[in-house]
């Protein structure tokens, strides 16, 4: 009886040991503390369609005239907070550096309702109007921060990153620009979704080893859950957006110069520009996964390989300012 019982206590040491060692090598993501920014960190809260609805916003210490808005959005079980740590705060330093306000809405129960019809989270099964709450927290920081309606754009990673999708979609008039990462458009037949087929400028950034959006479409998965849908290539869905800003042709392609030559990853982008049209850029990342690119810090694992060629917030930011260049 003593030698089960030590058998059993063996095991139970090892499954715990191999467990610790799963999470430390498939799930802990690098931690960082908060820069120290002479901008000011605040929740907000309203009432919206029934619910409590909430944000935390940035405003830095020196914010231009009407300045610009960025929205951030979590993905998947994610939230605010957890986004501005995802992004390692690199919205927040730009904000600082170029004056626009940053906000970071929490998604209902966690996510967002997006267009993929068949995805079985609770703002989709109770169809939450986010495109709503978005506008009315919009109009909230029109009136107390003094942003310019006219510079509202909206990014996010994932499940964010599809309901900058859907604002891009169905409410073009309320954003100047979006930047969808590791996310691609449902097909048709996966969407529910009513497209105004008026242009936006657009960027999707896309790793081509993403383990739950597939970089050249097909089913979304997370640890057997597929009921998030078909999604279209993420060269398809960039080609989506420039044909609706009017491009004709395949876009002007660009390798990237290789930075970092051990990090796995290389970068090449399609970009759709031309004087008095809106532009539009697909951002390949080639072996990255399912993760914002950040020149230091990785996300977990789990989601695949991070790249650091450069900082994805960066990127959409630079973008942003150029849609914002080409309605003026």
């Amino acid at each position: 009886m003593s030698k089960l019982l030590k058998f059993i206590a063996l095991a139970v040491v090892i499954i715990l040991v191999a467990a610790v060692l799963g999470w430390w090598w498939y799930l802990r993501s690098e931690p960082m503390e908060p820069p120290e920014l002479p901008g000011v960190s605040e929740r907000g809260k309203m009432e919206f369609g029934g619910h409590s609805r909430s944000w935390l916003t940035y405003t830095p210490a020196t914010r231009a005239a009407q300045p610009a808005l960025v929205l951030v959005m979590h993905g998947s079980l994610g939230d605010g907070e957890g986004m501005r740590s995802a992004t390692r705060f690199s919205f927040d330093v730009l904000a600082e550096r170029h004056g626009f306000v940053v906000v970071y809405p929490d998604g209902y129960r966690r996510h967002w309702n997006d267009c993929r019809a068949g995805a079985d989270y609770a703002a989709k099964l109770e169809n939450i109007d986010d495109v709503g709450f978005l506008r009315a927290l919009v109009q909230r920081m029109v009136a107390e921060q003094q942003v310019d309606p006219a510079r509202v754009f909206a990014t996010g990673l994932s499940n964010g990153g599809q309901m900058a999708y859907r604002l891009g979609l169905e409410a073009p008039e309320l954003v100047a620009g979006i930047a969808a990462i590791a996310a691609s458009l449902p097909v048709p037949a996966s969407s529910d979704c009513q497209p105004s087929g008026q242009a936006v400028a657009a960027l999707v950034m896309n790793g081509t080893e993403d383990p739950v959006n597939p970089y050249d479409g097909g089913t979304v998965e997370i640890f057997g859950n597929s009921s998030r849908g078909e999604v279209m290539s993420s060269l398809d869905t960039a080609a989506y957006w420039a044909e609706l800003a009017g491009y004709i042709g395949a876009g002007e392609r660009r390798v990237w110069s290789d930075r970092v030559p051990d990090d796995g990853t290389t970068v090449e982008s399609t970009e759709w520009l031309l004087p008095g049209q809106l532009p539009v850029s697909l951002v390949k990342i080639v072996g990255g996964g399912h993760t914002v690119p950040h020149p230091v810090f990785s996300m977990p694992r789990i989601l695949g390989p991070t790249c650091h060629e450069m900082d994805g917030a960066e990127v959409v930011w630079r973008f942003f300012s150029a849609a914002s260049a080409a309605t003026r």
